[in-house]
């Protein structure tokens, strides 16, 4: 434990503590501490009820302690007070004999990231996390009712480039590094970008990022939504991921090659080529709900077909075009998350197959830069090339077929993860929605 995170506290003028943590299905949870009970925090860890998180552990075994990390401490803006402020810890989840938590989706990227440690490489993420700002009606219920009718890049005159501002400010307050922020595609669809980092950091502030972006929303009476496919017929909420592995040893990027057509090493092409070979045993954790395949579909810029490619956005993987940065720069882009996963969950599974391709040395097949959804309209087989799981249960079919994948996430995560998505696809099978009413009742 360091001093200085208490003189900080001290000079932050913090009363109380979040203590915050990710269930398996990537939901935020948190406990609040008075400040004089933070250094048994430290020490000892804090006790919860871990029986009664979704997917930690059932009641005869239910003894958990949380223990902050203090390179998470921030303050958080909107809970300040005369009487003293609030500020949080994200924190990693322990076991009564102070063993990590095998069910701890922190823990699991840690393990993840240490793998690739011991291969020499660091594992650095940027995740774009899309989402919609939408209106709530007189009642004040939630409904998809977008809250402007710009597009892709607007310059608009509206309240959303306040309320962008707003979301930078307060992310950067936490300590989050704001690229760019703009309208998106859809009506009412906005992204906020922040700078790469290390996975354990981006997947720490993109948890970040999701709760910050609902609170400031809250403060203008509108509800920020990262629902893949919130409304049909236009484009939905993604989480396309940047990867680039560095060498530790030299601090160079180990993806990059200055004779390469794309500017790729072969390290770079074994870990697209294990991504690609494992994607649809990764689906379920990228892609966790039955909505998320309302937005895989053609069209929309959705990625279908397993592919790669360097400007075709139809393509799963994508390789940017890093220009005079090309060096540093050089990255794969994963194009089928969105922003409902487990960020933990997502780059461990997602690090674990592309380690996976180096180990066995798996080379892509060839790019298709051609548009593979027109191909596909005259070729069922979209012109040859394999596609994602169409629905939520497949891609549950597909990992508990995938032991790459099952290996990354343990086994602990595995059982109760599949259990519990099972259970929303069964829900899901059996549920009755207004489209059917509307299509059948009258008619049959």
């Amino acid at each position: 434990m360091d001093h200085e995170i208490f003189n900080k506290i001290k000079e932050d003028n913090v009363r109380f503590i979040q203590l915050q943590f990710s269930d398996i299905l990537g939901l935020v949870k948190n406990v609040t501490i008075p400040l004089r009970e933070l250094a048994s925090a430290f020490e000892h860890g804090i006790w919860f009820d871990g029986s009664s998180i979704e997917g930690f552990a059932r009641i005869a075994e239910s003894d958990m302690y949380l223990k902050p990390d203090q390179n998470t401490y921030a303050v958080i803006p909107w809970l300040n007070s005369k009487d003293g402020n609030t500020a949080r810890f994200i924190c990693d989840i322990f076991n009564p004999d102070s063993t990590p938590f095998e069910g701890c989706p922190r823990r699991i990227l840690k393990k993840a990231i240490e793998e690739a440690a011991s291969l020499g490489y660091t594992y650095n993420t940027g995740p774009e996390l899309e989402f919609h700002l939408f209106k709530k009606n007189e009642q004040g219920e939630i409904k998809p009712l977008p809250y402007d009718r710009a597009g892709y890049f607007d310059l608009t005159t509206d309240q959303a480039y306040e309320i962008r501002r707003e979301m930078t400010i307060t992310l950067e307050k936490f300590g989050i590094y704001v690229e760019t922020t703009h309208h998106e595609v859809a009506v009412g669809q906005h992204e906020i970008n922040f700078k790469f980092d290390n996975a354990l950091t981006t997947a720490d502030n993109a948890i970040t990022l999701r709760f910050v972006l609902k609170a400031i929303a809250q403060k203008y009476d509108l509800h920020a939504t990262f629902m893949p496919k919130p409304i049909a017929g236009i484009a939905g909420n993604a989480m396309h991921v940047h990867q680039s592995l560095f060498n530790v040893a030299s601090s160079t990027n180990a993806f990059y090659h200055d004779d390469d057509k794309y500017n790729l090493s072969k390290t770079a092409y074994n870990f697209i080529g294990g991504q690609l070979e494992h994607i649809k045993g990764m689906a379920a954790i990228l892609s966790p709900t039955v909505n998320s395949y309302k937005r895989l579909v053609p069209g929309y810029e959705a990625p279908v077909y397993i592919s790669w490619a360097r400007t075709n956005r139809s393509s799963l993987i994508r390789i940017p075009c890093a220009g005079t940065k090309s060096r540093n720069a050089t990255r794969v882009e994963l194009r089928c998350p969105d922003p409902t996963c487990n960020i933990y969950l997502a780059f461990a599974v997602m690090l674990k197959t592309g380690l996976d391709g180096i180990k066995r040395n798996i080379l892509p097949p060839m790019p298709r830069e051609e548009n593979l959804y027109e191909i596909a309209k005259n070729d069922t087989v979209g012109g040859g090339v394999e596609s994602l799981p169409e629905s939520l249960g497949e891609a549950l079919e597909e990992l508990k077929n995938n032991r790459v994948v099952q290996s990354a996430l343990g086994d602990h995560i595995v059982e109760r993860y599949i259990e519990a998505k099972a259970k929303e696809w069964e829900k899901y099978c059996t549920y009755v929605s207004p489209w059917e009413i509307d299509r059948y009742l009258e008619q049959y």
